[in-house]
């Protein structure tokens, strides 16, 4: 991460389709990945590599994916995808 960026959460922006994947899940799930989002805020570097796209990232824990991306300055995530079990 930028060392201008260290100390600050990223903002998190969730774009169609991922905002209707979340419109379409129950309390409980949205609990889940709202803890989820949480955690690649805090961490985002820390996230592994999606398998086939570098730019990519995938998380995966709790029944939660999310595959994201950061901005060059590390300051948003994209969020493109959600799925809870």
């Amino acid at each position: 991460m930028p060392k201008h960026a260290r100390g600050r959460r990223p903002r998190i922006v969730l774009i169609e389709p991922a905002e209707t994947q979340v419109r379409t899940l129950t309390t409980a799930q949205t609990a889940r990945v709202d803890a989820a989002l949480n955690a690649i805020a805090a961490a985002p570097d820390e996230v592994k590599p999606h398998a086939t796209a570098s730019a990519l990232r995938d998380y995966q824990d709790d029944g939660v994916r999310l595959i994201f991306y950061a901005t060059a300055l590390g300051s948003i995530l994209i969020v493109t995808y959600v799925e809870a079990d």
